[in-house]
């Protein structure tokens, strides 16, 4: 297991002790850790599934309202 050194502001580290003061500190630190992963992880996938829809949409043609129409009646037959 390793150990990881961070600055925080005072503030900060003395609400959390005062809120968590019997619980493991560490286990909460890799939690929130875990989850800012998950979170950027996430993110990248967003961001890469926007690029993707871009991406495609620069290479269709518009479609008109009108024909949008058409397809759903066409559709509801």
């Amino acid at each position: 297991m390793a150990t990881v050194n961070f600055s925080v502001p005072d503030d900060i580290r003395q609400e959390f002790n005062q809120l968590f003061e019997k619980e493991n500190k560490s286990a909460i630190l890799t939690r929130l850790m875990q989850q800012a992963i998950e979170e950027k992880k996430q993110q990248q996938r967003r961001q890469l599934a926007i690029d993707k829809i871009l991406q495609l949409r620069a290479t269709q043609s518009p479609v008109s309202a009108a024909d949008i129409e058409q397809a759903r009646e066409e559709l509801r037959r």
